[in-house]
């Protein structure tokens, strides 16, 4: 079963203060503040996004960054986000650097919230960067440079996630650096 469609996976979420394990798609649904992972690959300025699998219980086909996802209860940040840059789009063999930890909540559905407490990441890619998207996670991806992020965010804002626009509108120096 894609680990991404259960309600299983048990994630790093605060109950009453508390960080403890609890369901992912709970999670949500309860809008409590939880652990995610959020990953920038980077080439000559230009972002690598992603549209999301059209069957995805929230925000299905919507435009988001690189790879975004929540390690599973005690699974250290970095080695989530290799493993899910390898499960979602092939990727393996990065360096990732850190860019900190960023908090955002947002509506992703009817009766969904996404309160989350977000280790960011960078990777710098090669021009031959091998990318092989799993069609239960990504139905298409595409290099972006950030003025052109802009552009269509401020166009077609629906056609991205919500943390892809409090991203880029709220952390892209810290994210991105300079651009």
């Amino acid at each position: 079963m894609n680990p991404d469609m259960t309600d299983q996976i048990l994630i790093p979420a605060w109950v009453d203060g508390t960080l403890q394990p609890v369901e992912k798609l709970d999670v949500h649904l309860r809008g409590l503040k939880h652990k995610a992972v959020s990953i920038f690959v980077i080439n000559e300025g230009r972002i690598l996004i992603q549209q999301r699998a059209l069957h995805k219980y929230h925000t299905p086909g919507q435009w988001a960054n690189t790879c975004c996802t929540h390690p599973h209860w005690e699974e250290p940040t970095l080695d989530c986000a290799q493993r899910r840059l390898n499960e979602e789009l092939g990727i393996t063999g990065l360096t990732l650097q850190s860019r900190g930890q960023i908090e955002y909540r947002a509506q992703v559905g009817p009766d969904m919230i996404e309160h989350e407490l977000v280790d960011v990441f960078v990777a710098e890619a090669s021009e031959n960067l091998e990318i092989q998207p799993n069609p239960e996670e990504v139905n298409a991806t595409r290099w972006v440079s950030p003025a052109e992020l802009r552009h269509e965010l401020a166009d077609a804002p629906d056609n991205f996630t919500p943390w892809l626009h409090i991203y880029m509108a709220d952390h892209a120096k810290t994210i991105l650096g300079s651009k």
